[in-house]
C-alpha cells in the first residue's frame, strides 16, 4: 500500500528546534505501524520521540495519509488535556475529506511537508 507521510509546519519548526529529523519520524512511524505507539481513538496517536523527551500527536487520514501534527516537550506538559484530544479527533475527522488535491494545495501552501511519499514504508 502506498503510504503518504506528512509533518504541519508547526510540527517541522518544533521538530528542527528540538533537533528531530525526518530519519527518526520514519523510524517512529515505523514503530507506531508495530503498534508501540498509544492508540488515543478517533484516529489520533501519541508516539514518544527523541529518546523519550519528546511526544508527538499523529494523526490518520484513513491509513493512507499520516501527519504529525503536534509535538511537545515531556518535561513541559506531561499529556494533552482531554479538550486538545477532542480537537485533534476533529482535526482528524477533517482530514478524511481531503482528496489529493487539496493535499497538494496544503504542501503549496507549506502547511504540510511530505516526508515521504510513493513508496513502501517498512515495518
Amino acid at each position: 500500500m502506498t503510504i503518504r507521510l506528512f509533518k504541519t509546519k508547526g510540527f517541522a519548526a518544533a521538530a528542527k528546534k528540538a533537533l528531530i529529523h525526518d530519519d527518526e519520524l520514519l523510524a517512529a512511524f515505523g514503530e507506531l505501524c508495530r503498534g508501540q505507539a498509544d492508540d488515543l481513538g478517533g484516529r489520533v496517536w501519541k508516539k514518544r520521540l527523541n529518546a523519550n523527551r519528546h511526544r508527538s500527536i499523529v494523526l490518520a487520514r484513513g491509513r493512507r495519509y499520516w501527519v504529525f501534527q503536534f509535538l511537545f516537550a515531556k518535561q513541559d506538559q506531561s499529556n494533552i488535556s482531554h479538550q486538545e484530544l477532542q480537537a485533534f479527533r476533529a482535526l482528524a475527522k477533517a482530514y478524511e475529506g481531503l482528496d489529493g488535491w487539496q493535499i497538494q494545495q496544503l504542501l503549496e501552501m507549506k502547511a504540510f511537508v511530505e516526508i515521504r511519499h510513493e513508496q513502501a514504508i517498512q515495518d
